[in-house]
């Protein structure tokens, strides 16, 4: 008898979530289920509710209604950094890097950030198990010759592998990354891609993405977005042939 395959864990679940701002609705009860390992990009036109969606995900937002699950934990109420210790990470769409550090200390930083005693005093040795997490970030992303860089010396392509690497250096379980493309050369929005798809697979990856070519390549899902709403979801080749995302999404609605 042969022996079943076991289907991933969902790693993140939403439930009925509306995120309201006064009179603005600007999420409408969104159910998403996204498996344990999956890569998902969550795409839409200005102002469908991406970034709202990311806050309301790492707690930067409270639900108006509806539950979010983390793994089967509800995580609703839960402030950022108990998500973040949880195993929730993200970057956002402008840059928030410290340009006075190094490549190394600002990976440094981010492993403390995830950790109970992230305010000691005590300086790291040559050893440190966290001096080492941030090394093996910075070896993931490709930016082990620049640990002794200064941020500000890095270019902008750099500093986006940069805020990659500090949002794996607390080995996280599921990563948001909000426009991780923006900015970048052609050039470098190839590399950012074949780099997401390096990536451990035991990282769940959620990412906003307005370069259609950088979400449909990299993705295994996508969910799109439409004043609050979730309007289509699917494989990037169901997406890219649906024809309420070629109307909304891709502005071919007819008069």
């Amino acid at each position: 008898m042969s022996g079943a395959v076991d289907a991933p864990r969902v790693a993140l679940r939403l439930e009925g979530v509306e995120r309201r701002f006064g009179a603005l609705l600007a999420l409408r009860g969104v159910d998403l289920n996204i498996a344990e390992g999956e890569r998902r990009a969550i795409i839409g036109a200005n102002g469908a509710g991406k970034t709202t969606l990311f806050n309301v995900i790492a707690g930067d937002f409270k639900p108006t209604s509806g539950s979010i699950f983390l793994f089967d934990e509800d995580i609703t109420d839960l402030a950022p950094q108990l998500r973040t210790r949880r195993g929730v990470s993200r970057t956002y769409q402008n840059s928030l890097l410290f340009t006075g550090l190094s490549v190394a200390d600002s990976l440094y930083l981010a492993v403390r950030g995830t950790r109970r005693n992230r305010l000691s005093l005590v300086r790291p040795g040559h050893a440190d198990e966290q001096r080492a997490q941030a090394e093996q970030a910075a070896t993931t992303v490709g930016l082990s010759p620049l640990l002794g860089a200064r941020v500000s010396e890095l270019s902008h392509g750099q500093q986006r592998q940069l805020e990659l690497a500090m949002a794996l250096a607390g080995a996280p379980r599921v990563i948001l990354l909000d426009e991780p493309a923006a900015g970048l050369s052609r050039t470098e929005r190839v590399s950012l891609t074949e780099l997401l798809a390096r990536l451990p697979r035991d990282i769940t990856l959620i990412f906003i993405e307005h370069d259609m070519e950088v979400a449909l390549q990299a993705a295994e899902q996508v969910t799109v977005l439409h004043n609050g709403e979730i309007v289509s979801e699917g494989t990037p080749t169901e997406v890219e042939n649906d024809q309420t995302v070629q109307q909304i999404y891709l502005g071919e609605r007819r008069a």
